[in-house]
């Protein structure tokens, strides 16, 4: 009899994963899903595979594929304010959840968001990667889109999100010494962008860094049971991506 045991991550190391790409929203997405998936494939092609060395065939389909990763379209958040997360199958795949009812009434964009949520799957899947930075007691979350929320720039027609290099995680980097991010807005290591935001874990506490205080009020005002800051503190890894 198999043994019944907790599968944290079952990812495909050395290979390309295939990423599903689909629509179970009943709400108009706005957009042609083919066209939307072809531009999100140029994004990972040009803009983060000669930057992270993650390559992914994305596909659109008509539901999960068996070993697959995954990108679902759904109505409405299940959990406030919540545009979109990414978290494990029960099987251990990561997929991302993006919530269109909720980007459509939030004013927010589509594509943005699922970018957002794309780039940080696959730079990491498991949702459990830290980095040493500017405190040497603290670790901080490798998240590759957060530090520079709120800014992006068109791919094939779609706006996708902006997203940081791994330089931006290297601390001995001096300012204006190398490239930090897509748009080249970030000017040294662990900078947040006045839209961004960084979670910090310190002397056992989770907390959250932000790039100004109009962030930080924003922060306070969303509901953040879906964040991953908040299943961190019960071994879980969803992942959510902030409203701006």
């Amino acid at each position: 009899m198999p043994s019944r045991r907790l599968v944290l991550g079952a990812f495909d190391r050395g290979q390309t994963p295939t990423i599903a790409c689909f629509n179970k929203a009943t709400v108009p997405l706005g957009l042609n899903l083919a066209s939307l998936v072809t531009a999100l494939q140029a994004f990972v092609d040009t803009c983060v595979v000669p930057v992270w060395g993650t390559p992914a065939r994305l596909r659109t389909t008509t539901g999960f594929i068996p070993g697959a990763w995954a990108v679902v379209f759904l109505d409405d958040a299940d959990a406030a304010n919540a545009l979109a997360y990414h978290e494990l199958t029960p099987d251990g795949f990561p997929v991302s959840k993006v919530f269109v009812r909720t980007i459509q009434e939030a004013g927010e964009s589509l594509s943005v968001s699922a970018s957002h949520e794309l780039v940080e799957m696959l730079v990491d899947p498991a949702i459990n990667l830290y980095s040493t930075g500017p405190d040497p007691k603290a670790m901080y979350a490798y998240e590759s889109a957060d530090p520079v929320e709120e800014t992006f720039f068109p791919v094939s027609g779609f706006q996708m999100t902006n997203f940081v290099y791994p330089s931006y995680f290297e601390v001995f980097r001096k300012p204006n010494s190398t490239q930090f991010d897509y748009l080249r807005k970030v000017k040294r290591p662990f900078q947040l962008l006045g839209g961004g935001y960084q979670i910090v874990v310190k002397n056992g506490r989770v907390s959250q860094i932000f790039g100004s205080r109009a962030k930080r009020r924003r922060f306070a005002e969303e509901d953040r049971r879906q964040h991953r800051s908040a299943y961190r503190r019960r071994g879980q890894r969803p992942r959510r991506r902030s409203r701006r």
